[in-house]
């Protein structure tokens, strides 16, 4: 009797990660199919006139720029959100140890994470973009 207070979370936390996995499979499995059917079409057009090839050549370079832009900017984005974390979590450390310890200035120590944190998100905010036909991202 003592134990069936925990059945119920125990049987919620199951269900979540239950959930979580298969809908982690049929996502995967989704891009599969799609990236299956995508090569299977560039296939049959390759193997048509010389100009679907040669449109087919120029979908698949324009894929591949598209993915990379996508990329470098999601990059970006991580990096400037990191950054900015990392200065928040800097200030609390610095609030943290002004108010616990009075007579050393240890706050400073709250310094480190802000200025780390400060360089991620100007790298974020300053980093080169990748040209169009170009492979220098970063």
């Amino acid at each position: 009797m003592v134990y069936s207070v925990f059945i119920i979370p125990v049987v919620a936390i199951i269900c979540v990660f239950t959930f979580i996995a298969i809908a982690t499979w049929s996502e995967n499995r989704r891009k599969e199919r799609e990236a299956y059917y995508r090569s299977e079409t560039h296939q049959k057009m390759l193997d048509g006139s010389p100009e679907s090839a040669d449109a087919v050549r120029a979908l698949i370079r324009e894929e591949e720029e598209r993915r990379e832009r996508r990329r470098a900017e999601s990059l970006r984005m991580g990096l400037k959100l990191g950054g900015l974390i990392t200065m928040v979590a800097g200030v609390g450390l610095a609030v943290f140890l002004y108010f616990l310890v009075d007579e050393d200035p240890i706050y400073l120590v709250g310094l480190v994470p802000i200025l780390i944190g400060l360089v991620l998100a100007l790298y974020g905010f300053f980093m080169r973009t990748p040209q169009a036909g170009g492979a220098d991202a970063i």
